[in-house]
């Protein structure tokens, strides 16, 4: 337990009830603010609905159900993938979200509801021949359309060589000199971009063929000595949501040195300061009104909430060892982070879409 646990000066407790309120204020309500993300609705739905997974609120995920696969079918109503908001084509990003969302019901009519076929052709025809996948028709091309293509095929089951034939070699050339990876070849190493192209690399059974030791090394200089927050370049600021994108990239190169599958974690503790990261999400980054920001002065949004507390669930659980700073009320529900789904959503989702094959051609 860190030192500053037990001094009375330091407010460590997370703030449950008053993130609770404003999530599902904004589940059912989103204030007029948020009218420009029209184009991300999957989004809101998925950092919603896993925010509140992470804090165990099951009752409230579950009364959202139903509703919440409406308004994703909505959402999908051509080509197999999930545009941002209604007749909006299909886009990759928002069609991981839109399948990580229904995942995070832990719902058989939720995961029913998507399909898989068209789904897979939509996939495919996103795939480029280097192996990389444009966002949508027409669209740029960078290691995130990677990522999303394969957490949904892989979470859903219709990965097959052939959609990712030559994905890893791409990737890989997208490592930079610093050793984390751009978003293309020859772009500046970004933590966003660098935990897509690991995770992805982790699906695809690739991951040893980048250079593990020097992307572990450029992600912990990331965690800043003095606020204990991560930063997602060289240079620059700590930023809460890097919590969760530099802290489960390290979690990930920790369970691959280990030969232990992220969802397997059987060590004592990852190689970045979780204590540390778990004070400034703690103290630095909860909006007294409730949510989590960027950094202090900033204003509560839902994208900073989930990643957050994505990011304080891994600095919490590193293998089977918890390292829980504040009182115990505030430990979180257990993420994979390959996917930032709970450990419980991907074995149910792994069960169901293993039981019920389908027919891709």
């Amino acid at each position: 337990m860190n030192s500053q646990s037990n001094d009375p000066n330091f407010n460590l407790e997370l703030k449950r009830n008053l993130h609770v309120k404003y999530l599902i204020d904004g589940l059912y309500k989103l204030p007029s603010r948020y009218e420009f993300l029209d184009c991300a609705q999957p989004w809101l739905g998925y950092w919603i609905i896993h925010s509140l997974a992470l804090l165990g609120e099951d009752k409230a995920v579950e009364q959202s159900c139903d509703k919440v696969i409406k308004f994703l079918q909505t959402h999908c109503l051509y080509d197999g993938g999930y545009g941002g908001g209604f007749m909006q084509i299909p886009h990759l990003a928002t069609t991981y979200a839109g399948i990580n969302a229904l995942v995070s019901l832990r719902s058989l009519d939720a995961l029913k509801s998507i399909d898989r076929p068209k789904l897979y052709q939509y996939l495919m025809r996103m795939k480029q021949e280097d192996g990389s996948f444009i966002l949508h028709e027409d669209g740029e091309k960078d290691v995130r359309g990677v990522y999303c293509a394969a957490a949904v095929a892989y979470i859903t089951g219709i990965n097959t060589p052939e959609l990712f034939e030559n994905s890893a070699q791409w990737l890989i050339k997208c490592q930079t000199y610093e050793g984390g990876f751009g978003a293309t070849p020859g772009n500046e190493a970004h933590g966003g971009y660098s935990f897509c192209a690991l995770a992805a690399l982790t699906l695809f059974g690739q991951a040893g063929q980048c250079d593990l030791k020097a992307l572990l090394r450029w992600a912990l200089m990331k965690q800043d000595t003095t606020k204990g927050g991560f930063a997602g370049r060289t240079n620059k600021l700590v930023d809460g949501c890097y919590s969760f994108w530099q802290g489960a990239l390290i979690a990930i190169i920790d369970s691959l040195f280990t030969k232990e599958t992220p969802d397997t974690m059987n060590g004592e503790k990852w190689m970045f300061d979780q204590k540390a990261l778990q004070d400034y999400l703690l103290l630095c980054c909860q909006d007294p009104k409730g949510g989590l920001i960027d950094k202090p002065g900033m204003k509560s949004d839902f994208y900073h909430t989930c990643y957050d507390l994505s990011g304080l669930t891994i600095a919490q659980a590193s293998f089977t060892k918890d390292t829980i700073v504040g009182p115990e009320n505030n430990t979180l529900i257990r993420i994979h982070p390959v996917y930032n789904l709970t450990v419980e959503a991907v074995r149910l989702a792994n069960q169901f879409f293993n039981e019920n094959p389908v027919n891709l051609k």
